[in-house]
C-alpha cells in the first residue's frame, strides 16, 4: 500500500485557533485536457462565495495521443480561452490566483512552448500539477459531500485525459485521507478518440466497457473495497464532467442546474439506463439533449463506459454526484493558508 497523500485541509487543532478576517479576491483556474474553467471567489464564513465563473471547452487535449504533441489548433483556442480568464481576473480585482494544468500538459512534448506562448500572451503563468496533487486538491474540494457515517469512500475523478481513482478513509472529526491512490490515462478524449468507431454501437460499447473495466481492476485488487461494500461502510462519490451531465440527464432538466444536481444520490441502476439510452442515440440526437449539447455529444458516451466501468467494479448501488472539485480545492486551500500564515494569526491576535 502507498503511503497517504495529505489533503489541503485545516491543520489539527486549527478550530481553536483565532481567525483573521480575510479580504481578498481569490481565483483559481484549472486547465484540463478538455476545459478551461475558473472559479472566483470572496471569503465566507469557513468556506467562500463564488462571484464569477468562466468554462469553455477548448479540446487542449484533441490528438494529442495520437501525435503526443499540442495541436496549433488546440493551443489557439485554449490561448483564447485563458485570455478570457485573465480579462475576469483584471476586471474582478482577484488579488491571489492558482492557476494549474493537468494531464493534457503532463503528457504533451511541447507543453513548455504552449505555456511559455500563455504567459507572453495572456500574463498568466500556469504551473503543471501531479496526477496525485490533482487527487487530493479534487477530493478537498468535494470532502464536504462524504456520508461521515460511513468509514471508507472510492472517490473518483474522470477527466479529458486521465481517470483517478481514490480509496478514502473518512472520520468523525478528523479530514478525510487518502489511503490509497492511482490514475491511468483513460479519460473521455482519449477514450473518444481511440475508440470511436467501437462507441457508435452497443455491441462495441460493451466490448470497451470490459476492457476499460479489466484497466480499472487493478486498483480493487490492491485496495479490497469489495470487502467494505459486504461491510456496508462503503460510499461512492464522482467529480467530473461526466457525473453531472449523467446526473442532470436523469432528472430530465430542460438546462443544467447545479443546484438540483450537485449532491444528488443517482442509483447505479440510473446509471446504466442512462449510459445505455444515451449509447444507442446518434451524435444529433444526444448534442439535442439539453444537459449534453453538442460540444459534449462525441465524449459523454466514452465518459458513460468509463463510469460504468467504475460501478461494476464497486456495486455500492448509489453514487453521490458532485458539481465541485479542484477548484474549489485550490480556492480553499489557498484561504486556509492565508487565515492560518503567522502575519494573518497575528493580526487576529491584535
Amino acid at each position: 500500500m502507498s503511503d497517504a497523500i495529505a489533503v489541503h485541509s485545516l491543520p489539527r487543532g486549527a478550530e481553536r485557533r483565532p481567525r483573521a478576517p480575510l479580504d481578498g479576491v481569490y481565483a483559481a483556474l484549472d486547465l484540463g485536457t478538455n476545459n478551461c474553467r475558473m472559479l472566483v471567489a470572496r471569503p465566507h464564513g469557513r468556506g467562500f462565495r463564488v462571484i464569477d465563473a468562466f468554462s469553455r471547452i477548448t479540446r487542449l487535449g484533441e490528438g494529442l495521443t495520437a501525435s503526443g504533441a499540442l495541436s496549433a489548433a488546440a493551443m489557439g483556442r485554449t490561448v483564447d480561452a485563458l485570455a478570457a480568464c485573465a480579462e475576469k481576473m483584471v476586471r474582478r480585482g482577484v488579488t491571489r490566483a492558482r492557476h494549474v494544468a493537468t494531464e493534457a500538459c503532463r503528457q504533451a512534448t511541447n507543453c513548455d512552448h504552449f505555456l511559455s506562448r500563455v504567459a507572453a500572451e495572456t500574463g498568466i503563468e500556469i504551473e503543471i500539477i501531479t496526477a496525485e496533487e490533482e487527487a487530493g486538491l479534487a477530493l478537498a474540494g468535494c470532502a464536504a459531500l462524504l456520508d461521515r457515517r460511513l468509514s471508507d469512500a472510492l472517490v473518483f475523478d474522470i477527466g479529458g485525459g486521465s481517470t483517478e481513482l481514490m480509496w478514502v478513509r473518512v472520520e468523525r472529526g478528523r479530514p478525510p485521507r487518502i489511503e490509497a491512490f492511482t490514475s491511468l490515462p483513460i479519460g473521455v478524449v482519449s477514450l473518444a478518440e481511440q475508440r470511436a468507431g467501437d462507441l457508435g454501437g452497443i455491441a462495441g460499447y460493451r466490448r470497451v466497457l470490459g476492457e476499460v473495466t479489466a484497466r480499472f481492476a487493478p486498483f480493487e485488487e490492491r485496495c479490497r473495497l469489495r470487502r467494505s461494500i459486504r461491510a456496508h461502510s462503503l460510499q461512492v462519490l464522482g467529480t467530473s464532467g461526466t457525473v453531472t451531465t449523467l446526473g442532470g440527464v436523469h432528472l430530465g432538466l430542460p438546462r443544467y442546474e447545479r443546484a438540483a444536481v450537485d449532491g444528488l444520490l443517482m442509483p447505479f441502476h440510473a446509471i446504466h439506463a442512462v449510459s445505455r439510452r444515451l449509447a444507442a442515440m446518434d451524435h444529433a440526437e444526444r448534442a439535442a439533449q439539453p444537459c449534453v449539447g453538442p460540444e459534449r455529444a462525441d465524449l459523454v458516451v466514452a465518459g458513460c463506459v468509463i463510469l460504468e466501468a467504475i460501478c461494476n467494479l464497486w456495486p455500492v448501488g448509489r453514487l453521490r454526484v458532485a458539481d465541485r472539485g479542484l477548484r474549489e480545492g485550490m480556492l480553499l486551500g489557498m484561504m486556509r493558508a492565508d487565515a492560518f500564515s503567522p502575519h494573518a494569526l497575528a493580526s487576529a491576535a491584535e
